[in-house]
């Protein structure tokens, strides 16, 4: 089995290194700035990369979980998914154009590494509460395998425990989980946007992960959770992988 291991960029932002690839998660490099969501809000970057974009290197696959809000894709990853493999969700595979792939639920799509195949299967996701794609548009979580591999699920910006439940059913084990917490909350909508801390740390029991990577806790105003809410949600588990920004982790 070959090393896993993340740096963890800001915000979304990640680099997993599994099974020979280097995997970009929802590539965000501005520096601060305020962005005017399509729906009225206004997205506030509050703090820039651990890594630039300059110095992300070799880039082989980028998830991304939707495009349609900044926190996610900003300006300089939409410079990125336009030179390297992206698998995403189906609108934004048509809205973003080669070489982007967009992927229906559950829809599989293998990629080759220097070593092996890798399976990347698309999960369910839903960006709020029921009945929220009107407003946010569709997002999408995925799932990776390979032989001789750890399983990881990337939640994306998913806030249903009850997706996860059909995520854990599906797959005969979840190793690790990538998970998009954070709270995040805008005023147009009366709800959590991504998981709360302690439904992260529900996700993680459901799925019966073995290591948890937390996302999605810094670097904008409209995450009503920090990295201290989610550590203390873990709190004695001993699941919740420590991320220093811009340091590459061995899992």
């Amino acid at each position: 089995m070959s090393t896993l291991a993340v740096t963890y960029v800001g915000g979304p932002t990640a680099i997993l290194e599994y099974a020979g690839l280097r995997i970009l998660l929802d590539p965000t490099f501005d520096p601060p700035r305020e962005y005017a969501d399509r729906a009225g809000d206004t997205l506030v970057k509050t703090v820039g990369p651990g890594v630039s974009l300059e110095d992300i290197g070799t880039v082989d696959l980028v998830l991304l979980s939707h495009h349609e809000h900044e926190d996610n894709l900003d300006v300089s990853g939409r410079e990125l998914v336009k030179r390297t493999l992206t698998l995403t969700t189906a609108k934004a595979g048509v809205d973003l154009g080669k070489p982007a792939i967009g992927l229906d639920c559950w829809e599989m799509h293998r990629v080759e590494s220097s070593t092996t195949t890798v399976t990347v299967t698309a999960a369910p996701a839903l960006h709020g509460p029921p009945g929220i794609e009107r407003i946010v548009g569709p997002v999408t979580g995925f799932v990776l395998e390979a032989p001789g591999e750890l399983t990881v699920y990337v939640s994306g910006d998913n806030a249903s425990l009850d997706l996860v439940r059909q995520i854990a059913e599906r797959f005969e084990s979840i190793d690790v989980a990538v998970l998009f917490a954070g709270a995040a909350r805008v005023s147009t909508v009366d709800a959590a946007l991504t998981l709360t801390s302690p439904d992260a740390a529900a996700a993680a029991r459901i799925l019966g992960a073995q290591k948890v990577v937390g996302l999605h806790t810094e670097d904008w105003a409209h995450f009503s959770e920090s990295r201290a809410d989610l550590t203390a949600a873990f709190a004695g588990t001993g699941l919740l992988v420590d991320t220093p920004r811009g340091v590459r982790v061995e899992l």
